[in-house]
């Protein structure tokens, strides 16, 4: 009888069932009822939802039944908040691929909100999902952004420009190592001091490396690109890790926006996959290997820049086919999110990425896709408001080289141009790399086919290969007679010079036996400069002040106090000046906890280590402690900033 009343009473406040269930059954965004934390079952959907997955038997399976990529494409995160806060949840323009049973998965874009339903008790029982489809509305202002990228040149973006110059123009291309880069800036406002670098050595290895500098605008990015400039210097020319961190680390006594810089410099041998590193106060590398669990390289110890800390080495091995990914700490440190949480989170988001349970983008290799989607699974829930870089580096089977032998014949010309087309495209050369070379070796062939033999039988001999510097070496030989392009014929010498015009170096050697032309062009392929908002929306400012409160402690000992909130780029000059109040210019001790600490970045960072510097002498202590475990703790332990875990009292 209670029930029955119970259901005439909600007939009378919201219809008959019946009508409900149609205009349920109407409502032009998908709707779904989602019950069971952690198998996320189906329990209703309408119309609109079942038109957008294509599908009709939907209700009673788990949503990882029905896409296998559910838990990898980080959809699962859009449910587990709700479920465990009770609170409602929203995200905005998500990228997610649907199956589709007449072709390939799709990508669509979606605006979901998710709102819990309640028990009496107060128990999370039941999500209702509504999700609209924007898929159209992405399209177009992706667009856009391509036309004005692709414009002469766009006047306004003056930030992304500076940025495009600091960061390198291209990524080499290299035999057993495939590179990847991408760059998410922090904001739309100033440019960063993250940045990323692939440096081939002259013994055959190559030097990876990823960097950041406290702070943003012109002058972080300024340090930056000295810091980065000396590094790729002292690397190119020498291949010592450590001579280069040296040389490195004295700029930074001498350049103070500079001090505290992190660096990871990481030395690959494609042919046997060794790796020789160092984690100067930057977060170790990720290991991903082509088959197993990803695992941090751990440190090999010394501090950032200018700390006077040194630049210990460690080793470890890549096998064919493992991929290792240098990051810097925006990714980790994102929004709401605690550093270890967002380390654990980074390499089980990579892990699904590099083994391609995430998004299927085929046609990116696979360091790009470990650096595009991973970027953009982790902070499409959380945001970011720091400077992401991220380059990644696969060990591959090395190429065979190009050995092309074809008689002096007309039909030499183009079977050597598609040949070398091939060649150069499974070595991942960009489509205007072979075009000048297809240009240059087209004229070399024509050349040797045409003026060598005078007309009698002959040959023309191509070999192509990659050096370990990531340049493409083509050799053209023939066996014939050469004559000096000065003779009276009238194409004579035209074709060598545009040979020379097409590649960086063109040499010739002549003799009795033949000639030889060996034609050298550097391949890069480019680094991705993203922009807030493309790989996911950009979030919503927060209405909660960005507040660092210095709070002073009892104590028996050496004055304490205690800081509470975010030591970020926006709070670290607050803190600076009241150090420096604090130990009296470095002349009196002084403990800092950092217990409650919510946040500390690379400029927080720099303030404690230039404090730390000042002040830490016999008599004078300057003790930093925060507990383990906690953010502050976590952060200092990675950079080898000195501190105890352990209440000073």
């Amino acid at each position: 009888m209670q029930e029955s009343a119970r259901d005439e009473n909600m007939d009378r406040l919201t219809g008959d069932a019946r009508t409900v269930r149609q205009v349920f059954e109407a409502i032009p965004a998908a709707v779904a009822g989602v019950e069971s934390p952690g198998e996320y079952r189906l329990v209703a959907v309408n119309a609109a939802y079942r038109a957008l997955v294509e599908r009709d038997e939907v209700l009673g399976r788990s949503a990882s039944e029905l896409f296998s990529e559910f838990v990898a494409q980080q959809l699962s995160d859009l449910l587990d908040r709700p479920f465990r806060t009770g609170e409602t949840v929203t995200a905005r323009e998500w990228r997610i691929q649907l199956p589709r049973a007449t072709g390939p998965d799709e990508d669509v874009y979606l605006d979901c909100t998710v709102v819990p339903q309640k028990s009496a008790t107060g128990e999370v029982v039941r999500l209702v999902a509504f999700a609209q489809d924007v898929t159209e509305r992405v399209r177009e202002r992706q667009a856009a952004r391509r036309a004005a990228e692709e414009g002469a040149g766009e006047p306004g973006d003056a930030v992304g420009a500076l940025q495009r110059q600091l960061l390198p123009a291209g990524l080499p291309i290299l035999p057993g190592l495939q590179i990847g880069g991408s760059y998410l800036p922090g904001g739309a406002s100033a440019a960063g001091g993250d940045w990323f670098d692939a440096v081939p050595l002259p013994d055959g290895r190559t030097a990876l490396v990823v960097g950041d500098v406290a702070g943003h605008g012109v002058e972080a990015s300024a340090a930056m690109g000295r810091i980065r400039a000396v590094l790729e210097d002292r690397l190119d020319h020498t291949g010592d890790i450590a001579e280069a961190l040296a040389a490195a680390d004295r700029l930074a006594e001498r350049l103070p926006a500079a001090r505290a810089a992190t660096v990871c410099v990481a030395a690959v041998d494609p042919a046997d996959g060794r790796v020789t590193y160092c984690t100067a106060g930057h977060p170790p590398p990720l290991l991903i290997p082509s088959e197993g669990p990803a695992r941090y390289l751990r440190s090999s110890g010394g501090g950032p820049l200018g700390t006077g800390t040194g630049f210990p080495l460690a080793h470890d091995r890549l096998a064919v086919g493992d991929q290792l990914l240098l990051y810097s700490d925006g990714i980790v440190r994102r929004p709401g999110q605690e550093v270890a949480a967002g380390t654990v989170e980074l390499a089980e988001v990579a892990a699904d990425v590099a083994a391609g349970r995430a998004l299927r983008e085929d046609w990116l290799t696979a360091v790009d896709r470990l650096t595009t989607q991973t970027l953009e699974l982790l902070i499409r829930t959380s945001g970011h408001d720091d400077d992401i870089a991220l380059l990644a580096a696969q060990r591959t089977a090395p190429p065979a080289p190009l050995p092309l032998d074809l008689p002096a014949e007309s039909e030499a010309i183009p079977a050597a141009r598609k040949a070398l087309d091939e060649w150069l495209y499974d070595l991942g050369a960009r489509a205007e790399d072979v075009i000048l070379l297809r240009h240059a070796i087209g004229e070399l062939v024509t050349n040797a086919v045409e003026h060598a033999y005078d007309g009698t039988p002959g040959a023309v001999r191509i070999r192509a290969e990659c050096t370990a510097r990531g340049v493409v070496e083509i050799e053209v030989a023939d066996d014939g007679h050469w004559r000096e392009p000065w003779q009276p014929t009238e194409d004579r010498g035209r074709g060598l010079a545009m040979a020379s015009d097409f590649a960086d170096e063109l040499h010739v050697e002549t003799g009795p036996r033949g000639t030889t032309a060996t034609v050298r062009h550097r391949l890069t392929r480019p680094a991705r400069l993203l922009t807030p908002g493309e790989v996911a929306p950009a979030p919503a400012p927060s209405d909660l002040p960005n507040l660092l409160l210095i709070l002073d402690q009892p104590s028996e000992g050496h004055p304490r106090i205690r800081l509470d909130g975010p030591i970020d780029a926006a709070t670290a000059e607050q803190l600076r000046e009241e150090l420096v109040v604090r130990t009296r210019g470095g002349t009196t001790p002084l403990t800092v906890d950092l217990t409650g600490v919510t946040h500390l970045s690379s400029a927080g960072v720099a303030v404690l280590y230039e404090a730390e510097n000042r002040t830490d002498s016999p008599g004078r202590p300057f003790l930093l402690y925060s507990p383990p475990g906690s953010p502050a703790q976590h952060v200092m332990a990675m950079v080898a900033l000195p501190h105890t875990t352990a209440d000073p009292g």
